[in-house]
């Protein structure tokens, strides 16, 4: 049951993990699309999330929509993305501590805040959040004051993770909210990129 269930969710991982690559040093430079409110116009919905979590036909995995290519400064490749009540894509982000010198601006927080500009308020709920890698405790705790619906991550993160690795925040009893948790999904592909990041900074 659970590989079917990582299924449902591949390609919604595969667009985070298309913009965690923007972050890689040999990234290749990415196509300019237009723009509708730091998100790619899409035509005919193409980037709605289906009830299985594919993407649209001619979603373009990989658009960067704003993140150019080596776009940070040694930003770990980490990718968010998400998607509205509706399947639409509604927040993109990509890690931009190192690019910004923010100390919260991890791939979640830029999609959440994207999110929220879009939609006009602060509470996500009916939203899914889909990371490349499990959230750490500022992120983890910041999909629950937002009230997402549902995270989807790829790799675990046996060091900071707080989505059932080190910790567990949206699982906690005492946390406010309990958002639907489905952890692993495209793990390999996402572990990967991070190995060769790291690799590349020995």
């Amino acid at each position: 049951m659970a590989g079917s269930m990582d299924a449902q969710w591949e390609d919604a991982m595969a667009e985070a993990l298309a913009l965690a690559r923007t972050l890689l040093p040999d990234a290749a430079p990415q196509v300019s699309q237009p723009q509708v409110s730091g998100l790619t116009a899409a035509p005919g919905g193409a980037d709605r999330l289906g009830e299985n979590g594919e993407l649209g036909a001619g979603c373009g995995l990989g658009q960067a929509n704003g993140f150019g290519a080596g776009h940070g400064l040694g930003d770990v490749p980490v990718g968010a993305v998400v998607f509205g009540p509706d399947g639409l894509i509604i927040g993109r982000g990509i890690n931009q501590r190192e690019t910004l010198a923010d100390p919260v601006a991890h791939a979640e927080i830029v999609a959440l805040r994207a999110a929220s500009s879009k939609l006009g308020r602060w509470r996500l709920d009916g939203c899914s959040l889909v990371v490349t890698l499990e959230p750490c405790a500022m992120c983890a705790g910041a999909l629950i004051a937002a009230r997402i619906d549902r995270l989807i991550f790829g790799a675990w993160d046996a060091k900071a993770g707080a989505c059932g690795s080190v910790w567990d925040l949206p699982r906690d009893r005492a946390s406010p909210h309990h958002p639907e948790v489905t952890g692993g999904v495209m793990a390999q592909a996402c572990g990967a990129l991070l190995t060769e990041f790291f690799a590349s900074r020995r």
